[in-house]
């Protein structure tokens, strides 16, 4: 008889048997297809169901990420393989049983132009061993792939302005009919994403067809600001034909995807000069944001609509105090150049700076500019988000722990927490933003630990995290996750008072 310890991991999924392999005591599967290609016809159509298949599809090996122009970001250490061919998602199980575990399903961040779920960062293997979870990686489509809306133009399709996040839905689809076959169970999933995925999170709780698809969410360093209009979009559109030299959504369709990602690359400066706000004030250094259509969500705005549909929704989401030290902002600078940054972000540059000056007495000037910028680009929408949910199950916490790399400049830094989170604080490429010592082994374990019980049960509450209570208009408690860690009641109110009047 054969050793069935040795005998590759089988799943019957309902479009065909995929083989995955072991992997550091878990079992991974990966690239496996959700959706067909987006190739040909189907660019920027919304995405269709895979032809189903009979032979063994080898899911050993991740699949290729979604078109995207190089320099991937943060958390890719490698040069990215990419095709238009990339509706793929990756699985990571402790067994393949019936025992139907909570779900987690990651939609990792890279501003929607970058990015994807093979990422080391993003590995599954100690939810599953630490706390018995199914982890779900996604690919999804990005950039001027994901998010041209080309509605308004001939030819054009009605929901080409947000196909990256009706792939996001459909990858939720199959986690619904096919998880079970995991050791998952369909009606315990959670989302989460970083980022540009906190920004899809905040917009898939939004959505009218997200619901029934997962009950829990997790949001870092992203809310309800994501997103543009669909005149705004319609404009970038426009951009985009005339930098391609075609007059038809046909001819458009028929330009290669290196070019493409060219062209995005040139309509994405345009776009950033000068800064462009949206609807909260937020300026929007991308001009390939999904297109929010009232039609669609029912709500003027996105954070009306997510406050409306996510009641029975428990919420974990949270910021990083330095978010804006991972692009340099923080060394110190003269008054002029603080005022002229803080003027991109409101009118009232001398309030702005007596607020902060008053929280931070000691703060240089790139330090104030530093913590206004985090704040009006991440804390102040994620505070919006919490309150406008009223008493809804809401835990925020903050992310506080300083990254000791080049002498401290990164501060508690955007996308820092990550490591933290999945407990990889070993992967690849993580040691550059913690900087020289000893890994806080520590932290990335409490942290851990709050991720997997809010997963489980919709309470991140864990020994280094005792006490953490809801956040709610009556009361703005946050978990500080630092060396030590602690609950916070109402952390700097005078700048979440500054920002909360003048969205």
């Amino acid at each position: 008889m054969p050793d069935t310890a040795e005998m590759p991991p089988i799943v019957e999924t309902r479009t065909g048997p995929v083989q995955g392999r072991t992997r550091n005591g878990a079992l991974l599967f990966g690239g496996i297809r959700y959706a067909a290609s987006t190739a040909g016809r189907r660019r920027w159509l919304p995405p269709e169901a895979p032809e189903p298949w009979t032979e063994i599809f080898d899911a050993t090996h991740f699949g290729p990420a979604a078109p995207q122009l190089p320099g991937a970001g943060l958390t890719n250490s490698t040069p990215v393989d990419w095709s238009e061919d990339c509706l793929s998602l990756n699985v990571v199980t402790p067994a393949l049983d019936d025992r139907r575990r909570p779900v987690y399903v990651w939609i990792h961040g890279g501003a929607y132009q970058h990015g994807q779920g093979a990422t080391p960062w993003y590995d599954g293997t100690s939810f599953a061993s630490r706390g018995d979870i199914v982890t779900v990686t996604i690919n999804y489509r990005l950039g001027i792939f994901g998010y041209t809306n080309l509605a308004e133009l001939a030819g054009g399709h009605p929901q080409s302005g947000h196909v990256g996040i009706l792939d996001q839905l459909a990858a939720l689809r199959w986690v619904r009919d096919n998880i079970s076959a995991f050791g998952g169970d369909p009606a315990r999933v959670t989302i989460g994403g970083e980022s540009a995925g906190a920004f899809s999170v905040a917009t898939l709780l939004g959505h009218p067809d997200g619901k029934g698809l997962f009950s829990r969410a997790i949001l870092q360093s992203g809310a309800a600001h994501s997103s543009i209009t669909p005149a705004a979009s319609s404009s970038v559109a426009h951009q985009v034909m005339v930098e391609a030299d075609v007059d038809s959504v046909e001819a458009l369709g028929r330009v290669d995807a290196e070019q493409l990602l060219e062209i995005a690359g040139r309509v994405t400066s345009a776009h950033g000069q000068p800064p462009r706000r949206n609807s909260l004030g937020i300026t929007t250094s991308s001009p390939f944001y999904p297109t929010y259509s009232n039609d669609l969500y029912g709500h003027p705005t996105l954070l009306e609509a997510i406050a409306a549909r996510s009641a029975g929704v428990a919420v974990l989401m949270g910021t990083n105090r330095d978010e804006l030290g991972l692009w340099g902002i923080g060394r110190d600078i003269d008054d002029e150049k603080l005022e002229r940054y803080i003027s991109g972000m409101t009118d009232e540059v001398e309030a702005a700076v007596k607020t902060y000056r008053g929280e931070h007495p000691d703060a240089h000037n790139g330090e104030i500019a530093r913590r206004i910028g985090t704040d009006w680009t991440f804390r102040a929408p994620a505070i919006a988000l919490a309150e406008a949910r009223g008493e809804a199950p809401t835990f925020m916490y903050h992310f506080a722990w300083t990254s000791r790399a080049f002498d401290g400049a990164l501060g508690a830094c955007h996308a820092l927490e990550i490591p933290f989170t999945f407990n990889t604080l070993e992967s690849s490429g993580a040691d550059v933003f913690l900087g020289p010592g000893e890994p806080p082994v520590a932290l990335a374990e409490s942290m851990h630990a709050s991720w997997i019980n809010f997963i489980r049960d919709g309470d991140p509450t864990a020994e280094a995290s005792s006490g953490w209570q809801p956040y709610s208009p009556a009361g703005r408690r946050v978990m500080e996750f630092a060396e030590p860690s602690g609950l916070l009641d109402d952390p700097l109110p005078e700048t979440r008072t500054f920002w909360s009047g003048r969205r």
